[in-house]
C-alpha cells in the first residue's frame, strides 16, 4: 500500500516538475520575444531619427532654398574658395524672405535673354575698361556695385562711401565730395591687375540698379541739359551743340537742346561718332548693357528704381552689411514710374525716331523685364 502511494507521489512530483518546466520555457520564450521585438523598434528609431544634427541640415535647404539659388547664380567657383574670399550673405528673415524669388525671377530672365541669339548684338557686349570704370569695389566687405547713372546711384555711392571707411555716416559726406573719385575712397575695378579684376568678378557680390529706359533718358535729360544743378556747364556749351549741329531738322531754331534732338541723336545707328566726341559723359544715356556688361558678368542681385524700397534693404542683407548702414530714406512717390510724364516728352516725337531709340534700347527693355511702351503699339 505504501509503495503504491509512493509511485503515484514520484509520478505526481515528476508531473509537477515538467509543468513548471513548461512555464519557465514559456517565460523564457516571452522574455525573448520582447527583447527582440524591442531591438526591432530600436533599429527602426535609429534609422528614422539618425543623427539629430544631420536631419537639421538637411532640412535647411528647405528654409534657404532661394538664397541657395542666388549664390549658385553669382558664384560659379563656389567649391574651394580660400577662407578670405568668402562671399558676404546671411539668410533672410522677416518679410525678406519673400524677397529672393523676385530676384531669382530676375535673374533668369536676364540668363533668357541673353542665350537669344536675336538679341544678341543688342544684349552682349565686351567687359572693356569703360565697363571696369563704371564697377566701384569695396574690398573691406566684397562688394563691387556696377554704376547706372539717373537711377539713385548717388546714395549707392554714399553707402559704400561709409563702408569703405572714408566717412562714419552717410550724413557727414559732402555732396560734392560723392562723386570726386580721388577723394571718396572708391576705387574703381579698372584701377586693379587682371588677376585681381578676376579673382573680385568671381567671388564678391556684385549689383547694380535698373529703371525704366525711357524714362531715365528723360531725367539724364532734364538733369544735364534743363536744370543742371552741379553747374556742368560743358554739357550746354559742348556736348548740346554738338547733337543740335548733326541732327536738329530746321536750322534756324535757335532754342537750347531739344527733347526731339536728343531722341534722333541717341537712335542714330552712328552715333558712336559722336559718343567719342563726348568721352565718358556718355554714361548717363548708354544702355545698360553697355555700363554694366549684364551678360558677361554674373550678378548677384538687379534691384529695380521701381521698387526701390523693397529692393534696397534686400541688397543690404544679401550682402550681409545690414547692420552696418542703411540706404537713405526715399522720399515719398519718388521712385514711381510716371507712364504720364514719359507719354508727354514723347508725343512730339515721330514714331520713326521713336522707333529707331527703342530698336537701340530693346536689350535694356527685354532684359530687365520693361515693357515696350504703349505708344509704340498704337
Amino acid at each position: 500500500m505504501l509503495s503504491v502511494s509512493a509511485g503515484k507521489c514520484q509520478l505526481y512530483m515528476a508531473h509537477m516538475h515538467a509543468d513548471n518546466m513548461h512555464h519557465q520555457w514559456l517565460l523564457l520564450a516571452a522574455c525573448f520575444w520582447v527583447i527582440f521585438m524591442f531591438m526591432v523598434a530600436s533599429k527602426f528609431i535609429t534609422l528614422t531619427f539618425k543623427d539629430p544634427d544631420g536631419y537639421g541640415a538637411k532640412q535647411e535647404p528647405l528654409i534657404l532654398t532661394a538664397v541657395t539659388k542666388v549664390e549658385e547664380v553669382h558664384v560659379p567657383e563656389e567649391k574651394h574658395w580660400p577662407e578670405e574670399f568668402q562671399p558676404t550673405g546671411k539668410a533672410f528673415s522677416g518679410n525678406l524672405i519673400r524677397q529672393p524669388l523676385v530676384h531669382m525671377e530676375r535673374l533668369e530672365l536676364l540668363r533668357n535673354v541673353c542665350r537669344d541669339t536675336a538679341l544678341r548684338d543688342l544684349s552682349h557686349t565686351a567687359v572693356s575698361k569703360f565697363v571696369l570704370d563704371r564697377i566701384f569695389v569695396c574690398d573691406k566687405h566684397k562688394i563691387l556695385f556696377c554704376q547706372t547713372p539717373k537711377v539713385g546711384n548717388t546714395q549707392w555711392k554714399k553707402v559704400l562711401i561709409v563702408l569703405n571707411g572714408a566717412f562714419s555716416s552717410i550724413e557727414e559726406i559732402p555732396e560734392n565730395i560723392v562723386h570726386d573719385h580721388e577723394k571718396n575712397g572708391l576705387p574703381r575695378l579698372s584701377s586693379f591687375s587682371d588677376s585681381e579684376i578676376k579673382k573680385r568678378l568671381n567671388l564678391y557680390f556684385k549689383f547694380f540698379i535698373v529703371r525704366d529706359p525711357f524714362e531715365r533718358l528723360i531725367s539724364a535729360f532734364k538733369d544735364k541739359f534743363v536744370h543742371n544743378p552741379r553747374f556742368e556747364p560743358w554739357y550746354r556749351h559742348e556736348i548740346a551743340p554738338g547733337i543740335i549741329r548733326k541732327y536738329r531738322k530746321n536750322r534756324t531754331e535757335t532754342k537750347g537742346l531739344q527733347f526731339e534732338d536728343f531722341v534722333r541723336y541717341l537712335g542714330d545707328p552712328n552715333h558712336r561718332w559722336l559718343d567719342l566726341q563726348f568721352g565718358d559723359h556718355i554714361i548717363h544715356w548708354v544702355t545698360y548693357v553697355e555700363l554694366c556688361a549684364p551678360c558677361e558678368i554674373t550678378y548677384s542681385v538687379i534691384g529695380h528704381h521701381e521698387t526701390l524700397e523693397d529692393d534696397a534693404p534686400y541688397i543690404l542683407k544679401a550682402a550681409g552689411i545690414d547692420h552696418l548702414v542703411s540706404y537713405p530714406t526715399i522720399p515719398p512717390g519718388i521712385t514711381v514710374y510716371n507712364r504720364t510724364k514719359v507719354e508727354r516728352y514723347f508725343s512730339g516725337i515721330s514714331k520713326r525716331d521713336i522707333r529707331r531709340l527703342y530698336a537701340r534700347f530693346e536689350g535694356d527693355f527685354k532684359l530687365f523685364g520693361y515693357r515696350e511702351p504703349d505708344f509704340l503699339l498704337n
